[in-house]
């Protein structure tokens, strides 16, 4: 519902002259903001809409949400936010900057930036690359360490509450039936149920906390060749203190949407690598899912606002479509894939997580990474040989199989990669499906040597130390009694 007449701030901030420049104002329309582009600058104004998630149908409201959005985007964006501006009326009836008898509005002034560097845009042009968005997920799951966990909120109904903002916002459109509102809202709730208890544990373990709320790829951009979030959550507290992978659900079920299944499985895994969260990650796709319903009724809203425009209400379609899907279970599986260095064991695990189990796809499960993990350090640093002593690489694969284990137990599926030469290493990996039930696949990539050579001489950074001499050893260790599917990975 909109309340105050903004017309006329509206025709102020779209006129170049009000800023002492000349030329065309560029304006962005969302459903609670108008942003004006002119100059250096962005001038964000809050419309005056009261829904059942925001308010700010009056001047007041609007101003504190303001100074707010400036306070908290501080923590992440903080040279992009320059303050807030107040709008007054002048005597003569003409509006202006600044504080004097009448003021009619507040916006957020900011730096602007090309809008190309927003990622929403960068994804359209096929900008977005493997190592932008690794970079991407540091520094969320950063920023995710340094809140402070909210200790007074319940996991489950933290979750139940927003599905009742969720279920009330398909109440402002008709682009649903009651039908279909029904059943998502059914769906919804039954999943809730099923992890009700987890979502309680994770609360109590500290994972809700003061988020983004809205981490979506228009709320990121690229500065000074580096990923910034901006844009928080900034009129409604309790829907930015949430879990923490249901923060980063938004980004995910974005990316799922635009069909970027790749991004979407490889930031779900390097987030749950970085925080530790094999725990928690089957609760993505329903996260993801309730994402999409909020991303569903909003859509609709701003199609019947427009008149029933049918660009808006297909695309909330597609997003109530797309919740469907997330919703729908589906059996665990494990693949693990073995075969000396260079034979392609990673390649081939980020090409097939993404599109087994719900999405985001599969756990990926990489022994080098869990040798880095082990040792304390990133991926990307290089281990001594100290590091690959016999009995370290048993508590590596010792690891992996307990990982797995915890993984497919929750329900998620698991995609190994490891070089898999002992037999014993192939029956202990394979026996971690048989606690869950879970389907198991064995695969391993046979190549040349001199394939294998060439490919490790060809790499350029990556998680994997291995080089021409650890592959010599691997070649005269040799592999014995596979029984995996074998496949020629020349």
């Amino acid at each position: 519902m909109i309340t105050d007449d903004q017309k006329a701030v509206t025709v102020f901030l779209s006129d170049a002259a009000s800023y002492g420049l000349s030329g065309a104002v560029e304006m962005i329309e969302t459903h609670i903001s108008r942003i004006f582009l002119v100059g250096d600058r962005a001038f964000k104004l809050k419309r005056a809409v009261k829904l059942p998630y925001v308010d700010f149908s009056t001047f007041k409201l609007r101003l504190n949400t303001c100074l707010r959005e400036v306070e908290l985007n501080a923590r992440t964006s903080p040279d992009l936010y320059l303050g807030v501006r107040l709008i007054h009326r002048n005597a003569d009836g003409s509006l202006g900057f600044g504080q004097k008898a009448e003021l009619m509005d507040a916006v957020v002034e900011m730096k602007r930036f090309d809008q190309a560097c927003l990622f929403d845009h960068m994804a359209a042009a096929g900008k977005l690359s493997p190592m932008l968005m690794t970079d991407l997920t540091r520094m969320i799951v950063a920023f995710h360490k340094h809140t402070s966990p909210v200790w007074d909120e319940k996991g489950a109904d933290n979750i139940s509450n927003v599905l009742d903002i969720n279920e009330n916002g398909f109440k402002t459109s008709r682009v649903f039936s009651t039908a279909e509102q029904a059943l998502i809202n059914r769906r919804c709730r039954a999943a809730f149920k099923r992890h009700a208890p987890l979502l309680d544990q994770r609360a109590r373990d500290g994972k809700i906390r003061f988020c983004h709320g809205d981490l979506h790829l228009s709320n990121l951009c690229l500065v000074d060749d580096q990923p910034r979030l901006f844009d928080c959550i900034e009129f409604n507290d309790r829907i930015a203190t949430v879990d923490i992978l249901y923060d980063l659900a938004f980004l995910l079920m974005d990316l799922w949407h635009l069909g970027f299944k790749n991004y979407t499985n490889l930031v779900a895994n390097r987030y749950t690598d970085d925080a530790k969260e094999d725990g928690g990650f089957v609760l993505l796709p329903f996260f993801m899912a309730v994402r999409a319903v909020v991303r569903a009724h909003i859509s609709a809203t701003q199609a019947q606002e427009a008149g029933g425009d049918e660009r808006l209400a297909k695309e909330a379609r597609s997003y109530y479509e797309l919740a469907m899907t997330l919703l729908h279970d589906a059996s665990p599986m494990l693949i693990a894939i073995g075969g000396f260095s260079g034979s392609g064991k990673t390649t081939l695990a980020d090409s097939l997580a993404p599109e087994i189990g719900s999405p985001p796809g599969a756990r990926i499960l990489e022994s080098d990474r869990i040798r880095k993990m082990l040792h304390g350090v990133s991926a990307e640093t290089r281990l001594d040989n100290e590091a690959y002593r016999p009995d370290v690489s048993q508590r590596v694969y010792a690891e992996m199989v307990s990982l797995s284990e915890q993984v497919l137990a929750s329900g998620s599926s698991v995609v190994t990669d490891a070089v898999y030469e002992k037999p014993q290493r192939r029956r202990d990996i394979e026996a971690a499906t048989r606690k869950t039930g879970a389907d198991f696949t064995g695969i391993w990539l046979d190549a040349p040597f001199d394939t294998l050579r060439q490919r490790l001489k060809a790499r350029r950074g990556g998680q994997s130390d291995a080089n021409l001499d650890v592959l010599q050893r691997q070649i005269d260790r040799g592999a014995s009694d596979i029984d995996w599917v074998r496949i020629d990975a020349s």
